[in-house]
């Protein structure tokens, strides 16, 4: 995926409100951005990074900035969630999701039980496997890690993921690493221990957990390659 306008460069000065960023632009005006993360953004929202906005041509935005990314240490991280589906989408579509190398269709938002709904379902040559997409951006001495704050929601894919495992169905969770200075991926159990060990009891039961890796950048993000998943 590459940006359609040129990002913003600009200092994060302060996260409040979770959904609000203020950032002090390089010419040196001070302005508030969106924040489209929900998470607590351990590890990427330390005031004085380096941020990138894109910038949002809608009237009706009170806040037409989103913060895109947030640089720590040698490494862009990727915040925006509201890209991952997209990104794992389209990654899954030109042939670089090893594990779904025969897909040819993905659905988007796919409704699975009665107020549940799955992020995606990837349709193949030798079946359907529903996948529930994570934007992981919290990475601690190489290993990147999920969830960044206590997720009952992700606990309740993760149990919708295992009942249609066990109705026969496919059933993956894809963990979406949008940083560079990960090597591996496991469960924050210290964080969630509730969803770390739904995690392991999901793939117990059949649930496939996949990491992969993307290249964040001003201009564009990229998956690269998959990480080893330590339960």
């Amino acid at each position: 995926m590459r940006f359609a306008t040129p990002l913003t460069p600009g200092t994060l000065l302060k996260r409040y409100k979770r959904f609000l960023v203020d950032v002090q632009l390089d010419d040196g005006t001070a302005i508030t951005a969106h924040c489209p993360n929900t998470g607590a953004m351990l590890t990427c929202s330390a005031p004085g990074s380096r941020v990138c906005l894109s910038r949002s041509d809608n009237p009706t935005r009170k806040y037409p900035h989103t913060l895109e990314m947030v640089a720590e240490g040698n490494s862009w991280v990727g915040v925006n969630t509201a890209r991952t589906n997209s990104l794992v989408t389209e990654a899954i579509l030109g042939g670089d999701i090893g594990e779904f190398a025969e897909a040819v269709s993905v659905a988007r938002e796919v409704t699975t039980s009665r107020g549940t709904r799955l992020d995606l379902l990837v349709a193949g040559n030798e079946g359907s496997t529903y996948v529930e997409v994570k934007n992981c951006s919290l990475a601690i001495d190489g290993c990147a890690m999920f969830p960044d704050a206590v997720t009952s929601r992700g606990t309740k894919h993760l149990e919708e993921l295992m009942r249609l495992a066990a109705a026969g169905e496919g059933a993956a969770v894809f963990f979406l690493v949008m940083r560079m200075d990960a090597t591996r991926f496991a469960p924050a159990r210290a964080i969630d221990p509730t969803y770390g060990e739904a995690l392991v009891r999901a793939c117990r039961s059949g649930v496939r957990a996949l990491a992969y890796q993307a290249q964040v950048t001003p201009q564009g993000i990229e998956v690269v390659g998959r990480l080893p998943v330590e339960l």
